[in-house]
C-alpha cells in the first residue's frame, strides 16, 4: 500500500504522460509543408514520424486505461480489482510504455536531426542563404519533427517515474509471480 502522496503523484505523472503524447501527436500531424514549387511534405513521408505519432498514440491508449484505476487508487488508497493483477499491470505496463517511448524519442530525434545536419550542408555547400524560403520552409519541417520528439519526452520522464514507483509499490505486494 502506497501513501496518499505518492498515489496523487502517480496520478498526476500519468496525466502529464497522456498529455504530452496527446501534444506531440498534435505537433506531428500538423506538420505539413508546401515548397515553393508546390510539393508538399507532410509529417507521414517519414518514417520514423509514423513511429514516434504510433508510440505517442499507444501512450495515450494506456494511460486512458490505468487513469481510472489511477484515480480509484489516489482516492481510496486501495486497488479497484484487489487480487494482485493491478501491480503486476501497472510493473511490466509501465516498463514496456517507458521502453517504447524511449524508441520513439531516439528515433524522431535522430531523424529530424541527422536530416536536419544533411540537408544544412548540402545548402552550405551549394552557397544557398539561410533565408532561402526552400530552406526555411525544409528546417521548419524538420524542427517541428525535434520539438515533437522533446514533447514526447516530458511523457517518457513521467512514466519512468510512475514505473520506478510501480517497482516499489509491486515489491510492496506479494502479486502473481511472487
Amino acid at each position: 500500500m502506497a501513501s496518499k502522496p505518492v498515489t496523487v503523484s502517480m496520478l498526476l505523472l500519468r496525466i502529464i504522460a497522456l498529455l504530452a503524447a496527446a501534444a506531440t501527436i498534435a505537433l506531428l500531424v500538423t506538420n505539413n509543408v508546401t515548397y515553393d514549387d508546390g510539393t508538399k511534405m507532410k509529417f507521414k513521408d517519414l518514417i520514423s514520424f509514423r513511429y514516434v505519432l504510433a508510440v505517442a498514440t499507444i501512450t495515450i491508449a494506456y494511460c486512458t486505461v490505468q487513469l481510472p484505476f489511477s484515480i480509484y487508487y489516489a482516492v481510496h488508497q486501495k486497488r479497484l480489482v484487489r487480487d494482485g493483477y493491478l501491480p503486476e499491470f501497472d510493473f511490466y505496463g509501465d516498463k514496456v510504455i517507458s521502453v517504447l517511448l524511449a524508441t520513439g524519442i531516439g528515433a524522431g530525434l535522430a531523424v529530424s536531426l541527422e536530416f536536419k545536419r544533411f540537408f544544412d550542408n548540402i545548402f552550405d555547400d551549394a552557397g544557398v542563404p539561410k533565408n532561402d524560403p526552400t530552406r526555411s520552409t525544409n528546417d521548419k519541417y524538420l524542427v517541428r519533427g525535434i520539438i515533437a520528439s522533446a514533447v514526447l519526452s516530458i511523457s517518457f520522464l513521467s512514466m519512468f517515474v510512475v514505473s520506478v514507483i510501480s517497482s516499489n509499490n509491486r515489491n510492496k505486494s506479494r502479486g502473481i509471480f511472487g
